[in-house]
């Protein structure tokens, strides 16, 4: 029985749609209804609507609007301040029926701060903030890579249910021609009732395996709808890749494969970054032990009404400013800039404990994919040998069985050795084509610009 899906079709279609850049979902419209939806379209959806990616796109716009927030503290305030007030006192002096007299004053002015050293405090934090945009950028780019993985994998679901689906159709379509040419046998006389009888369930058997095939095609659609946020109430036809011939499975390397995850995964380069940052934030945390010198700049005007001259005169004859610089010393702050020093290396040491973590769990997944993919080779080996031998057995088989020297049990069992064969061929050539395919997925290179479709 034949495979419906080559390891090269997989290999090159999966390395296409890695589309990793957002530009790619610019113009994605979520499909209608009954639409043909293929693995790239697939993609660029998911890339629009996974809750994961959307969720690192507002982590990078936040951490990118706390570097402004950081920049703006190089820069001086400046305030306007106006006040007024009201005085009311007595007239005349000794006489308790003296009169009243009011008077209204006002007084505005402008002032400035500009923090000329505070320890480089602010030089830190801006760094560690420019830092943080880094790690979120990774954790973006990392997130996307996991969107086209998740697609990429139930795409590799559905097209093996499909293929297992096909095996099923094939194998039921041969016990039904056994079935016929057993009916036609038995009313000639030739062949026995009990055999008409033990293929009859045999076929019955073959049709419960081709439900079971059609349920799991439809519950790979279902996990499809799900990834891609599509609407549960309608149907959509979801295609697989076709793509030309490529290149035979090549041999990796172990500690290649480790070296280049290392260099080039980009979750472990954000844990990396959140390691440096974390550096910069303790030197921020102990600047306050080293002093302030801010400048202070201000220009006012006051005006009275108890004086005779004119609003204009009084403020142009009572304006004035000053420029004054300030030094502060800190002294004792109650041992504040002691314990955030001490909370921000603890901090440290928990990014570097994670980078560590993230480290073997990098290398860890590598090891496994490349376990995959070398055992996937050897069962598509494997499966091979069994279903050309299985292939032998049945023609065998079938052309004894015509002739009155084997038993209909024998052949019906090597129908089913056959079916086996031929479902394992289907699992182990889409499992490798896919480990295979997404292997820069574990190293961390998965970058669609190095990827070409083949038509």
């Amino acid at each position: 029985m034949s495979s419906y899906l080559s390891a090269s079709k997989w290999g090159r279609a999966l390395l296409v749609a890695a589309a990793v850049a957002a530009p790619a979902i610019v113009g994605a419209q979520t499909p209608a209804p009954g639409a043909k939806i293929g693995l790239q379209d697939a993609i660029s959806l998911a890339l629009r609507q996974s809750v994961q990616v959307r969720q690192s796109e507002n982590a990078v716009a936040s951490s990118s609007a706390t570097v402004e927030s950081k920049q703006s503290a190089f820069l001086p305030t400046l305030s306007l301040n106006t006040s007024t007030a009201r005085s009311v006192g007595r007239s005349g002096s000794g006489s308790l029926s003296g009169g009243s007299s009011t008077a209204q004053s006002l007084s505005t002015g402008v002032s400035s701060q500009f923090v000329v050293f505070d320890g480089l405090r602010n030089v830190n934090e801006l760094r560690a903030a420019k830092l943080d945009v880094s790690a979120s950028s990774n954790d973006l780019t990392r997130a996307r890579q996991t969107a086209v993985f998740t697609v990429a994998t139930n795409y590799l679901t559905l097209s093996t249910a499909e293929g297992q689906l096909a095996v099923q159709k094939q194998n039921l379509a041969a016990q039904e021609a056994q079935e016929r040419q057993l009916q036609v046998q038995v009313k000639a006389g030739a062949r026995s009732i009990s055999d008409l009888y033990q293929q009859q369930a045999t076929t019955a058997s073959a049709r419960a395996g081709v439900v079971a095939a059609e349920q799991a095609v439809e519950l790979a659609r279902i996990a499809l709808i799900q990834t891609l946020q599509l609407d549960p109430r309608e149907s959509y036809d979801f295609v697989s890749p076709n793509v030309a011939d490529a290149s035979s499975i090549p041999h990796y390397d172990l500690d290649s494969l480790l070296t280049r995850a290392f260099t080039a995964r980009s979750d472990l380069a954000a844990e990396q970054t959140r390691v440096d940052a974390a550096a910069v934030s303790t030197r921020a945390a102990g600047s306050t032990r080293l002093p302030t010198v801010s400048l202070t700049t201000n220009y006012n005007a006051s005006y009275n009404s108890a004086l005779a001259n004119a609003l204009g005169n009084q403020l142009d004859q009572s304006r004035g400013g000053s420029v004054s610089i300030g030094v502060s010393f800190p002294l004792f702050d109650r041992g504040a800039t002691s314990v955030a020093v001490q909370q921000a290396k603890i901090q440290q040491d928990n990014a570097r404990l994670q980078l560590a973590d993230e480290k073997q769990s990098v290398a860890l997944d590598v090891r496994r994919a490349y376990l995959a993919l070398e055992t996937s080779r050897q069962q598509l080996a494997v499966a091979l040998a069994q279903q050309k031998a299985a292939d032998l057995a049945v023609s065998t088989t079938q052309a004894r069985y015509q002739v009155g020297t084997s038993s209909l049990l024998e052949l019906t069992q090597a129908r089913a050795s056959q079916l086996q064969a031929a479902t394992a061929v289907v699992s182990a050539r889409n499992a490798l084509a896919f480990q295979n395919a997404l292997m820069p997925y574990y190293t961390g290179e998965l970058d669609p610009a190095r990827a070409l479709l083949a038509t």
